[in-house]
This record gives structure tokens, C-alpha cells and sequence, in this order.
């Protein structure tokens, strides 16, 4: 009990007074590092757009370390493999269930791996599809359609999905859309004007819902 109070009071004392984010390193084989240019862009965005005062480097954490606990929010992408130890799994549960936020970018090639290890960490909890009133498409930005499509894989539709615990939204997954693509140098993926600005407003959202939720 006296632990959990601690993170909670850790989590709540990051949540109103740091400005910046960090990227989730995990083992399993999976290309944590994807999308380098990613992050920093979605950080100089809303900074500008939203008044945010984010450290334009986001740092990397370990998911069995400590540090997590000193960000509001943690992004994880990749194509491949995910594997939480049981030290992770622990460790990642109490941040999430003390405060914290992971917002999860499927690179394609990630989704039957993040489902299975996510379930290792909240065996009792289901990805559910997010419906478009909620406040997370509707902060400074609005997405009354929900979700948009920013890169294409296999002409599905593209989805958010999240995880509940009691009531409050600590994991949101965008499958099929490749939000994080949207973040990265144009020059990188060619993506029109507008499919980036679609892709950074609605980054911008989830960063702004993860401060202030």
C-alpha cells in the first residue's frame, strides 16, 4: 500500500509540473527505435500549437527502470517482436495504474505482440475501440470522426484503441493509421501537407489529454 501511494504521489507530482515525454525501449528483437525523427517533431509541434514546454530531446527508458516514473506520458512503436520480463510487467502496470500513459504507434508488424505482452501486464483488461466523443479526439484539436488515416498498410480502417483501468484511459493504441509515420520528416514517407498536420494535431491531442488526465 505504502508503495503505491508513493508512485501515485510520484505520477501526480510529474503530471503537474514536468513538460516532457520519453520513448519506451523494450527487448524482444522489435525495432523500439523506429521513426527517430518522430517524436521531436511531434514535441516542436506542440510546443508551438498548444503551449506545451517539452525538452525538445525526448529521453529513453528501459521499461524495468525507474525514470519512468518521471514522465507523463511514454510512446512505444516498432514492426516486430515485444517481451516484458516479469520486472517489467510489474513495473509497467504500477506506473500506468499510478498516473501514467503509454500511447502505442503500430509500425506494422507489432499488433499480435503488444496485445500479448499488454495482457501479461493487465490480464483482466480488453482493448476497446475508442469512441469519436471521447476527450481525447476532442482537445485543442478536433477529430469528430475519431482516429484519421494517415499511413496505409492493408486498406483497413484505422482505429484507436485503449485500455481502461477503473474508469480512466491509460493506453491508447492507433492500429492501422501509423500515426507516428505522420510525425516524421516529409521527406521520409512523402506524406501530402495536410495527412502530417492530421497526424501531428491528433498527436498533439493525446499529448495533451496524457498531461492533464
Amino acid at each position: 500500500m505504502k508503495q503505491h501511494l508513493f508512485l501515485l504521489a510520484t505520477i501526480l507530482t510529474f503530471s503537474i509540473y514536468a513538460q516532457d515525454v520519453a520513448i519506451l525501449k523494450y527487448n524482444g528483437g522489435g525495432d523500439w527505435y523506429a521513426n527517430p525523427t518522430a517524436i521531436p517533431n511531434l514535441v516542436a509541434f506542440t510546443n508551438q500549437n498548444i503551449k506545451t514546454n517539452i525538452s525538445k530531446n525526448p529521453q529513453t527508458v528501459a521499461v524495468n527502470s525507474n525514470d519512468i516514473y518521471n514522465f507523463p506520458i511514454l510512446f512505444l512503436t516498432g514492426h516486430g517482436n515485444v517481451y516484458f520480463s516479469d520486472e517489467e510487467t510489474s513495473n509497467l502496470r504500477n506506473y500506468l495504474i499510478s498516473g501514467g500513459f503509454l500511447h502505442i504507434s503500430d509500425n506494422y508488424g507489432l499488433d499480435k505482440f503488444i496485445r500479448r505482452e499488454l495482457k501479461k501486464v493487465f490480464p483482466s483488461l480488453e482493448f476497446k475501440e475508442i469512441p469519436s466523443n471521447h476527450p481525447i479526439y476532442n482537445q485543442t484539436f478536433k477529430f469528430p470522426n475519431g482516429i484519421p488515416k494517415i499511413h496505409e498498410h492493408d486498406k483497413k480502417s484505422a482505429q484507436g484503441f485503449g485500455l481502461f483501468y477503473e474508469g480512466r484511459l491509460i493506453v491508447f493504441y492507433d492500429y492501422e493509421t501509423d500515426l507516428s509515420d505522420g510525425w516524421e520528416d516529409e521527406i521520409i514517407h512523402n506524406n501530402p501537407k495536410k495527412v502530417r498536420e492530421k497526424a501531428l494535431k491528433m498527436g498533439s491531442n493525446i499529448i495533451e489529454y496524457a498531461f492533464t488526465n
